[in-house]
């Protein structure tokens, strides 16, 4: 018997993270999700993209923490301790997002996934792997290997 995909459930539907970026709401694939922890202070680093606030220590790894809004061209977040930074593996990076809140884990069937509207005007569109309806609410699933193509940290002098 073929086992499932990494990224879906022996029924066949995909999980997803929520999250939410000020009003806007977002969802990624939760296998990339390592853990969801608090904000905390970081370390800044000189010559770093502006979408990086710096880095933290997550158990001995430096783990570079991105403002999600300020990449996906919103308005950047300002950390607060009610701020939630998730911590994502991509390959062999570990990076952490910070977001606003995170909302809830979805189930969802391929077939509730729709294509992005393709519209110049949103900054998000070029990172956006499609679009659900849920509830009340319009979430987009980011592609997180475009939205972050893979971090140099800047090395010290």
């Amino acid at each position: 018997m073929a086992e499932p995909r990494d990224d879906q459930s022996a029924t066949g539907t995909r999980e997803l993270v929520s999250f939410a970026i000020g009003e806007q709401d977002f969802c990624m694939d939760i296998m990339l999700v390592r853990e969801i922890r608090g904000w905390t202070n970081v370390t800044m680093l000189p010559h770093a993209p502006s979408y990086i606030l710096g880095v933290i220590n997550l158990r001995g790894a430096v783990v570079p923490i991105v403002d999600l809004a300020s990449r996906l061209g919103l308005i950047p977040l300002e950390p607060t301790p009610r701020h939630v930074i998730i911590i994502a593996v991509l390959g062999d990076q570990t990076v952490g997002f910070l977001v606003s809140a995170v909302s809830d884990i979805l189930g969802i069937a391929p077939s509730e996934i729709k294509p992005p509207p393709r519209m110049g005007s949103d900054a998000t569109a070029g990172f956006i792997e499609g679009v659900i309806a849920s509830d009340d609410r319009m979430l987009r699933i980011l592609d997180i290997a475009t939205v972050l193509p893979r971090i140099r940290l800047p090395e010290e002098a």
